[in-house]
């Protein structure tokens, strides 16, 4: 199927759009990162574009300590598939990666 049709206009305002929500969601992983914000409350947006259309890979890997290979190891064990976006994730899944990451801020807080 191809593209439809744009006019320089509509170019223009899409990339507009487009870089604004990367921009966001920049903010947002930072915020998480500097722990002004929990991955909780970031998964009870339900109705945020900005939340929903961000991958979960990239969610895990924004998390203080939290590198791409902890984030993968993560999801796999979890059954998250990498390509997964926030809004296609699961009641479940949403419950075992809080699971997952609590356990193992409670674990590092033994060590």
């Amino acid at each position: 199927m191809p593209l439809p049709y744009l006019t320089p206009e509509q170019k223009a305002e899409a990339l507009k759009k487009a870089q604004m929500m990367r921009s966001k969601r920049t903010e947002l992983r930072k915020a998480l990162k500097q722990g002004e914000i929990t991955l909780e409350e970031i998964l009870d947006r339900k109705d945020d574009e900005i939340v929903t259309k961000m991958r979960v890979i990239y969610l895990l890997e924004s998390l203080p300590k939290v590198g791409k290979i902890t984030a993968q190891k993560i999801m796999d064990d979890i059954g998250i598939s990498r390509s997964r976006r926030v809004q296609g994730l699961g009641v479940r899944q949403k419950e075992a990666l809080l699971a997952r990451l609590a356990s193992r801020e409670e674990n590092k807080r033994r060590a």
